[in-house]
């Protein structure tokens, strides 16, 4: 490597340094990144005599007559719990709640700007799978949906399957789900710009976590046939020979264990890599857990997805030198930022204007085309697969098409029409946008201070 291309790479690094700089600066200043605000009139005292007593006496009465009216009389139809034990945050591991707050809070700020929804932090001080549960189920009746978040394996795909057994309001874990819809929608387009077949690609899994194994599902759902998948976890590649999983420890790995790679083929990450077309890593941050020789063996015009964050299982630039056409990362700051903060506001909006009792597959499914439509309309290229944040339509189009499967699937506790479900959308995420400019004009939020990036 010549010396240009050495500042070249330190000049990348660096840049790749920079959020986390900003990140230690701006995060005391704000001293937190929601909060919350009046939204009635509040034009004399005299008004809080119907939000607060006695008023409000009635609209209680109304809701013990019908639970239903929860949804008209309180902010229940637009909140959303966003809970985690702290156990798997990002790429950080077991930090423990308190640790994982800066992650829940900015996933309220996410939902709120990018979706319009209302959304909680709740850290749980709780480690065991039942203690999680019971909690969730505590205090479910204020909030319209649950947002499962940084929950670790195995746990996380119980709570997840109690809690959707157990309360009458929609849970997702979006480590799996949300992961899944946008990886999807990536792999979906980037199949567009090299010309292959969903149906005919050899896909590689490396990790098999939630977000993988969710993901797994989900692909075989949209069409890729189960011969022509494989995953690896961190002892080598799953295979029904593998005698150290089983049905009752291990059942998802167990489960994809049987149905893919029925050659048994065995090794671990450079194995898996070898003769495919798409590679999604949601496993180990890097930069080197994913080796440039290794995806030399991809197949020409090769996908990599390294989902690994704070930093991708590999640099981006490292995969292109290595021959890879198409490389996204989770990252805001690198092209084809294959991250769940593209789903979940926009699939949430249209759970919540339903009122879907659970987020089934199938709703996730279809945001992943919505997202990749609105990608394709503006262009593909190697470098623009899917939608950037600033993208309204984005999570418009994903709103009203969940809610449009919802009540399809006979999941919604309302029916709106598709021209209903983009007007209630389109005006809750503006008036969000809206509102935070506002903020910031009037100096009631501060602009955030300049960091010395050197």
């Amino acid at each position: 490597m010549g010396d240009e291309e050495k500042v070249t790479e330190e000049e990348l690094l660096e840049k790749a340094e920079e959020p986390a700089k900003k990140a230690m600066e701006w995060h005391p200043f704000y001293k937190g990144k929601i909060e919350v605000s009046p939204k009635v009139q509040i034009k004399s005292f005299d008004d809080f005599g119907v939000w607060y007593t006695p008023g409000v006496a009635k609209p209680c009465e109304d809701i013990a007559k019908n639970p239903e009216m929860a949804y008209e009389h309180t902010n229940k139809w637009n909140n959303v719990a966003v809970v985690s034990d702290g156990s798997r945050v990002l790429g950080l591991g077991d930090i423990g709640p308190e640790a994982g707050m800066p992650v829940m809070e900015g996933k309220g700020l996410l939902f709120k700007y990018l979706g319009g929804v209302d959304a909680f932090p709740i850290c749980l001080d709780a480690h065991e799978p039942e203690e999680i549960v019971q909690a969730v189920k505590w205090i479910a009746p204020s909030f319209g949906g649950i947002n499962l978040e940084d929950i670790s394996k195995p746990k996380c795909f119980e709570v997840l399957d109690r809690l959707r057994e157990e309360v009458d309001i929609p849970v997702w874990h979006d480590d799996q789900q949300g992961t899944a819809a946008i990886t999807l929608a990536g792999i979906i387009n980037g199949l567009k710009v090299v010309g292959k077949g969903l149906d005919q690609v050899k896909i590689g899994l490396i990790g098999a976590g939630a977000a993988n194994l969710c993901l797994a599902r989900t692909l075989i759902k949209a069409g890729v046939p189960e011969k022509n998948l494989m995953l690896c976890d961190s002892t080598g590649l799953l295979h029904p020979g593998r005698e150290d999983l089983d049905e009752e420890t291990t059942p998802e790995k167990w489960k994809f264990a049987q149905k893919t790679n029925k050659g048994q083929k065995e090794g671990g990450i450079p194995e898996l890599i070898e003769g495919k077309d798409v590679v999604v890593a949601a496993s180990k941050p890097g930069p080197d857990t994913i080796k440039k020789e290794w995806l030399k063996e991809m197949n020409s015009d090769g996908i990599l997805f390294a989902e690994a964050n704070p930093i991708p299982e590999i640099w981006p630039w490292k995969a292109r030198e290595a021959g890879v056409r198409i490389v996204g990362t989770g990252r805001s700051d690198f092209a084809n930022q294959v991250n769940n903060s593209i789903g979940f506001p926009g699939i949430f909006r249209g759970t919540l204007d339903v009122r879907a009792k659970t987020i089934s597959d199938e709703m996730h499914i279809e945001a992943a085309y919505a997202i990749a439509e609105v990608a394709e309309e503006r262009g593909l290229d190697e470098e623009s697969l899917v939608p950037t944040m600033d993208n309204t339509e984005v999570y418009i189009r994903q709103a009203v098409r969940v809610g449009l499967k919802a009540i399809e699937q006979g999941l919604a506790r309302r029916e709106l029409s598709e021209e209903e479900l983009r007007e209630k959308a389109e005006k809750i995420i503006k008036k969000s946008r809206d509102q935070t400019g506002h903020l910031l004009e009037e100096g009631y939020i501060e602009e955030a201070p300049d960091v010395d990036l050197s």
